[in-house]
């Protein structure tokens, strides 16, 4: 039996958008044992997953460098086949190294790629061509497996789905106002905006983590749309996704509720502020929209990841966007 490990310990978004190696290599593989290693906090994308073996648990919060070498400890015991770290950063390029592993695999950007048994260049572009993430991470595999990506995949529980339907009973959107960066995120004011001048027979859910629940309430009590519930804190990364399935339109900023819904193959709307769609972040899904200012702005984009603060203090790759085109995604 063969057996892989699949690394990447950066954030929420990244994680669900590996997933799809999972996916290919459980086609080429279909007995193997595949393994997945995640940051602390990050495990539950993969509750209950049944292409997985196991998932490990990197706690990067506490005690970081003494849980690398206990991990390192329970990664060598597997004797792995291949390792393949979609991570570029040095600690996952240790454990990338030091796994055991027959063979292993990652980019040319980890500072340990030199080691490795393959490095794959990592890039944004290609012959001019942008490439999607899950483009770049599938050629970690595609030398062994096939020369198509697959797509990512999440899969919510049947308890997961039970829990959510009590939010089903009438049309709903669900809207994910906030993100890590503040230059990836649609300004409150503008959230408001649209929650005014959306029909009044759709719900509306909030999704996001306990700390995006300040916002959350300012955008709730302000917007004069009356069936709003702000469910930040409340629903599992699997509830939020399988909520996300059945709406009407999931409206999200260039962060990892977007990429929710493409592994859900849910209707999505992406709203690009300082970040641009060719970074390769883009919607998979087979209804999906991406809005973005139409204002030609030499600023934008600012930077990969987004920023603190607008680094020209006026924000307007967010404040040109005009209500009109999220509505124009909403059936």
């Amino acid at each position: 039996m063969k057996k892989f490990l699949i690394i990447q310990t950066a954030f929420i978004g990244d994680v669900v958008l590996t997933t799809g190696l999972i996916e290919k290599l459980h086609q080429h593989f279909p007995g193997a044992a595949i393994d997945f290693l995640v940051r602390k906090g990050n495990e539950g994308l993969l509750t209950g997953h049944p292409l997985l073996r196991e998932v490990l648990v990197w706690n990067k919060n506490r005690n970081k460098y003494s849980n690398l070498w206990k991990l390192l400890r329970q990664i060598r015991k597997r004797k792995y086949n291949k390792v393949i770290n979609a991570q570029r950063f040095a600690a996952t390029g240790f454990l990338t190294v030091f796994s055991g592993a027959e063979s292993t695999v990652g980019f040319d950007k980890n500072p340990f790629s030199f080691l490795f048994s393959e490095k794959v260049k990592h890039q944004l572009k290609m012959k001019g061509i942008n490439k999607h993430e899950i483009i770049r991470n599938h050629e970690l595999i595609q030398d062994f497996t096939d020369t198509v990506p697959a797509k990512p995949v999440l899969y919510p529980s049947a308890e997961d789905e039970k829990f959510i339907q009590k939010f089903k009973g009438s049309p709903y959107i669900t809207v994910c106002p906030a993100s890590v960066w503040f230059t990836k995120r649609y300004p409150k004011e503008k959230w408001i905006d649209f929650l005014n001048r959306i029909p009044a027979h759709y719900s509306v859910y909030i999704l996001g983590a306990p700390g995006d629940k300040e916002l959350a309430e300012e955008i709730k009590n302000t917007t004069t749309h009356k069936l709003v519930t702000d469910l930040c804190g409340q629903l599992s990364f699997l509830q939020s996704a399988a909520l996300m399935k059945d709406a009407a339109m999931n409206y999200a900023n260039d962060s990892a509720p977007l990429h929710f819904a493409s592994a859900m193959n849910a209707p999505v709307t992406a709203i690009y502020c300082s970040t641009v769609p060719s970074f390769g972040f883009t919607p998979l899904s087979d209804k999906s929209f991406i809005v973005e200012t139409d204002q030609k702005l030499t600023c934008r984009p600012c930077g990969l990841h987004g920023r603190k603060a607008c680094p020209l203090g006026h924000f307007n790759c967010a404040h040109t966007i005009r209500t009109e085109q999220l509505l124009n995604t909403l059936p």
